[in-house]
């Protein structure tokens, strides 16, 4: 009976096409604030990794706060900077300033929004990093025994990347051969590099890992995207990363 008046019934139809209206309506409306505040404020990222051992292994699973808001506060207010610290843990965009394939990246985000971030489109692993920040614009930085010393533009004086962080880690320093000498790359030396305006530096807590600054050079704070705040997954290791 029902299939019947709906067969027939203008008014029928007319109800059914406004359901369908509405529930489209209400999957984009879904769609557009999943993306601002992905894109502003919070967002959830896999380690893919193990360059951030020991305190961080692949598989785990973080709610990242965002740089995007703050960047562009900083940059209606003419002043220079991201929010975060030495000694941070930040995610990084390589990506950022290549020409990039926007219909793959909207394709990527229904993809990302259908399957609740289990899956994309793109290989994150080849453009996403977490490193943790150790230097900031107009920094002196040297290494030695894959030990940063900094020493920033106000001081006088240098100190260890651990004297400047807020909270204690423990990097993974590797054990270097005995004929090796500071001449051989990745030796776990480094000579005094003075970062730019707009350029921080970044590395690997597994220091034989040399995927970071050490090879890249300084990122940029637009390479900065963001910051990993809370540690969810796995249950054994929830808290702050």
């Amino acid at each position: 009976m029902f299939d019947k008046a709906l067969k027939y019934s203008y008014a029928a139809q007319k109800q059914e096409r406004h359901k369908l209206l509405r529930m489209i309506l209400i999957l984009l409306s879904l769609y557009l604030v999943y993306n601002i505040i992905s894109a502003f404020f919070v967002s959830v990222w896999v380690l893919q990794n193990n360059t951030m051992q020991p305190g961080l292994r692949a598989g785990d699973r973080f709610l990242t706060v965002s740089s995007a808001l703050p960047s562009l506060l900083a940059e209606i207010k003419q002043t220079e900077g991201i929010p975060f610290k030495r000694g941070n843990i930040v995610l990084v965009d390589t990506r950022r300033g290549e020409q990039r394939n926007w219909f793959l990246i909207i394709v990527d985000n229904i993809v990302r929004f259908c399957t609740a971030q289990q899956y994309s489109m793109i290989k994150t692993e080849e453009h996403l990093y977490i490193k943790r920040l150790i230097a900031l614009p107009g920094d002196e930085i040297s290494m030695a025994n894959f030990v940063l010393r900094v020493r920033s533009a106000e001081s006088s004086y240098s100190l260890t990347e651990f004297e400047l962080a807020d909270r204690p880690y423990h990097p993974d320093i590797p054990q270097i051969p005995a004929l090796w000498d500071d001449t051989i790359p990745f030796s776990g030396s480094m000579d005094k590099i003075v970062l730019g305006p707009g350029q921080y530096f970044v590395v690997s807590d597994d220091r034989g890992n040399t995927g970071d600054s050490r090879s890249w050079g300084p990122v940029s704070a637009q390479e900065i995207i963001g910051r990993p705040v809370f540690r969810f997954w796995p249950p054994a290791r929830i808290g702050r990363p």
